[in-house]
């Protein structure tokens, strides 16, 4: 806890006072254009990877960047919440939903169940993603274990957004081209994200040519 004391009282005297005016203007308001879901994973951070400014990315984390489906549950539906609030009232332009390499709530979706006994939230919420795991253990079930997590991991991603799209008004904002969905893979140990190119069904490496995209 020192250190992150010690990074408030550096970006008190530092950053913010060198950035006063941005500071000022960002609290009167946000217009993020992207509505960015991804993992609570500390490793990775929305804001490093894109090189985006506070107040550009409108962010939903969860364990595993997983989306209900709409009314799937009915209370207390966070990811829901943030996901109207970003399309009807910020009116955002692109859902970005980016996994990333050695997710340990894919890895959690092949623990035992007795692993669970002290997690059920954990376990439900995990619930969500078992349509991932019966594919695996269906087409690839004798695949090396590390191509097993790193397919695991793309197709949770394919999955959520497809989930996303059930909700009526991400589906009228699509149909209507004032929307675009874009799913990412992040690989940490590398540092290169990957797009899913819907038309190929394929990961691809996103480089200075995908601009403009």
């Amino acid at each position: 806890m020192d250190r992150l004391y010690k990074g408030i009282w550096n970006f008190q005297k530092s950053h913010f006072r060198e950035e006063a005016d941005f500071f000022r203007r960002l609290s009167e308001g946000q217009s993020p254009e992207v509505l960015f879901i991804t993992c609570s994973d500390a490793r990775v951070d929305p804001n490093l990877v894109t090189q985006s400014r506070p107040g550009e990315l409108f962010i939903v984390r969860n364990v595993g960047n997983i989306i209900p489906p709409y009314g799937s549950i009915k209370d207390k539906n966070s990811v829901a919440a943030a996901i109207e609030f970003a399309v009807l009232d910020l009116k955002v332009k692109d859902i970005i939903i980016c996994g990333h390499s050695n997710c340990g709530a894919m890895q959690a979706l092949y623990r035992e169940e007795s692993k669970f006994c002290n997690m059920p939230h954990l376990k439900e919420w995990l619930q969500m993603a078992e349509p991932v795991k019966d594919i695996i253990l269906k087409h690839y079930i004798t695949a090396p274990e590390e191509i097993r997590h790193r397919v695991t991991e793309e197709e949770n991603i394919l999955l959520q957004l497809n989930n996303i799209q059930t909700y009526p008004f991400v589906r009228q904002a699509l149909d209507e081209k004032a929307l675009h969905l874009h799913g990412w893979y992040y690989d940490i140990g590398i540092g290169f994200i990957y797009y899913y190119n819907s038309e190929e069904d394929v990961f691809e490496l996103i480089r200075e040519r995908n601009m403009g995209k």
